[in-house]
């Protein structure tokens, strides 16, 4: 028992080997991806075929189109093989000759019939074992909508009282031999007689071509194929034309008011196109001449003008063109005669092409400039934006008057500010020794320049009224609540409402902790709106602590533009003038006195009266 198990076993193992070895030579032939690497020509778009479903459709080798490149009866000699392949899923897959439907006949493939699935690219590939070639053809197919559906046709056009003869296309390449054609015309296929027309196997004769005789011919083959009729039809579409009457070609290009622009120097390019009428099919001669001389009889490499063709459309009319190219275009040309020439039919026309030197504008050059100009005025502004108080206190250093020339004031700064209050410990150790030992500006401080035993109210006003700027103090604690403080801010305003040239800025400290006593509201702020509003004060100055303690903050650069200007060269006034500046500052202050004396607010008078004794 267990000798006959292992008989079965190798038996089992035999005949699997057996169906893997089958299965490995009836393999299918490996793809053009699996053998040397193909020349590939791409898709070609003009052979595209379109049959209708459920008809027989053929699929000719482009490769073969050019006999003296490729000719299928010498290939079978050289040990070439050609090959058909379908592009799906972009992979080339072999069409399965085995099919009844498919049939390869010399070096076309047959598809007997069609359906829609067969619609897409078909590949032809020819190879040997050292060298492959390949191309693409496209399959369309069109469903047929009636029994004498003529969708798909060519046109041919046709002379009158001239004879054709019609070809059933592709017939002599039939798998089978044996096959019947019909003809049909306008759907009928009992009028042809053998008088003016007549049927011989594939061929329609047309002795003398009528007017009635155009329109749709259709051909229909039958054969037989792997035991099926198969049908394969083909419409040619014809339109009879007459040469009764004068034709002419007519010019397109150039028309008779049209200038062709040149540039000196650059590549010029004319293009001469015409409508030529048909005519009996003769073929048109459209040549250039320049001074009356063609490029052959010139010879020159300058002058090029390479032949061009234009298919005639359905009426046997027809658009073409010359294009003559100059390169380069010289200055002598500007003189030269050049003519556009055709000859059709028993006619001669031509065309003279009109020369306008086009104006050269530096447009790269001005769009860079504006460009340019553009970016710089932009970094400009940025510039202007971020350093302005730099741009400012540059300028008024290089351009600024030195005012000591045209004042004789003593004093640059007099310094308002709140006694025993955070204000006069800024004054002191901050303020006075920056505009002092930095910048060399002259500072009144009545707590320090004033003399014992003098009136202090006679002396404030001399002092406001000798100085060209008063900067005040101002913070929380309000230098408006001092005396001192108050009269010296009145005298400056008091000034510059009587046109002296006092300015008064403004200083304004942070808040201190003992001030934000709720019970304490302060009104500095309001008083500080106030003197903006009125225009008294020029400028408002904030002190934002260690942030303002560098002199290249913008505090200290604000307040240089507020200050007087100081030039390096500084020219003294004559000593004789002198007198009668003193005298009028005396007037001034006097002026100043009477009138801070006569002031109604009466608890500054008691304030001031207070200090002094």
């Amino acid at each position: 028992m267990d000798r006959a198990g292992r008989m079965f076993i190798s038996a089992l193992l035999f005949l699997c080997l057996m169906s893997v070895v089958n299965a490995t030579l009836l393999e299918p032939s490996p793809t053009s991806l699996s053998g040397p690497q193909c020349v590939n020509w791409g898709v070609y778009e003009r052979g595209a075929v379109k049959v209708y479903e459920s008809e027989a459709g053929r699929i000719h080798c482009p490769l073969f189109l050019h006999p003296k490149l490729y000719n299928y009866a010498q290939i079978q000699n050289t040990g070439h093989t050609l090959l058909w392949y379908r592009q799906t899923h972009e992979l080339e897959e072999p069409v399965d000759l085995s099919l009844a439907k498919f049939a390869k006949h010399r070096d076309a493939l047959w598809i007997q019939p069609t359906s829609m699935e067969d619609r897409g690219e078909y590949i032809c590939l020819l190879r040997n074992m050292s060298w492959c070639v390949k191309i693409g053809v496209k399959l369309d197919v069109v469903p047929r909508k009636w029994e004498c559906d003529d969708t798909l046709h060519r046109n041919v056009t046709v002379q009158l009282h001239s004879n054709y003869t019609l070809r059933c296309p592709n017939v002599q390449h039939l798998p089978n031999k044996t096959y019947n054609v019909i003809w049909y015309h306008n759907c009928e296929s009992d009028k042809f007689d053998g008088y003016f027309w007549e049927v011989r196997k594939y061929e329609l004769i047309i002795y003398q071509m009528f007017t009635f005789y155009a329109g749709p011919y259709t051909c229909v083959v039958t054969y037989q194929s792997n035991g099926h009729t198969l049908n394969y039809r083909h419409t040619i579409s014809l339109k009879a034309m007459s040469n009764i009457g004068f034709k002419y070609p007519v010019f397109l290009n150039p028309t008779h008011d049209q200038n062709f622009t040149v540039t000196v120097g650059e590549d010029t390019k004319f293009v001469c196109q015409l409508f030529l009428p048909y005519l009996n099919d003769e073929e048109p001669q459209i040549w250039w001449s320049i001074n009356n001389k063609t490029l052959e009889e010139l010879s020159e490499p300058r002058y090029t003008s390479p032949e061009a063709s234009v298919p005639a459309d359905d009426n046997g009319d027809r658009e073409m063109h010359r294009v003559l190219y100059v390169s380069p275009f010289k200055e002598e040309d500007l003189h030269k005669e050049f003519r556009c020439s055709v000859r059709y039919g028993k006619g001669f026309y031509s065309k003279i092409v009109t020369l306008e030197e086009k104006v050269y504008v530096p447009s790269i050059e001005l769009g860079f400039g504006l460009g340019l100009t553009l970016a710089l005025a932009l970094l400009l502004f940025v510039l202007y934006r971020v350093f302005w108080l730099e741009v400012h206190l540059l300028y008024r250093s290089w351009f600024g008057t030195d005012e000591r020339d045209t004042d004789d004031k003593e004093y640059d700064v007099y310094i308002s500010y709140a006694r025993n209050t955070e204000e006069e410990e800024f004054v002191l150790a901050t303020l006075r020794r920056v505009l002092e030992a930095e910048f060399g500006y002259t500072v009144c401080i009545f707590d320090r320049d004033s003399l014992p035993g003098g009136t202090v109210t006679e002396e404030t006003l001399q002092f406001v009224s000798r100085s060209r700027r008063l900067l005040v103090i101002l913070s929380a604690c309000s230098a408006f609540r001092d005396a001192q403080a108050l009269l010296e801010v009145r005298a400056g305003v008091s000034a510059m409402l009587h046109g002296g040239s006092m300015k008064l800025v403004l200083i304004q400290l942070k808040e201190s902790r003992a001030t934000r006593n709720k019970s304490h509201k302060p009104d500095t702020h309001q008083c500080v709106k106030e003197l903006r509003r009125a225009r008294i004060a020029s400028a408002l100055i904030q002190w934002e602590g260690e942030k303002s303690s560098s002199l290249t903050s913008h505090f200290w650069k604000k307040l240089q533009l507020q200050l007087p200007v100081r030039t390096p060269t500084h020219a003294t006034k004559p000593a004789q003038v002198t007198s009668y500046t003193d005298e009028k500052q005396k007037s001034e202050s006097a002026m100043l006195m009477l009138e801070s004396i006569h002031m109604p607010d009466t608890h500054l008078y008691k304030a001031t009266y207070k200090h002094i004794s």
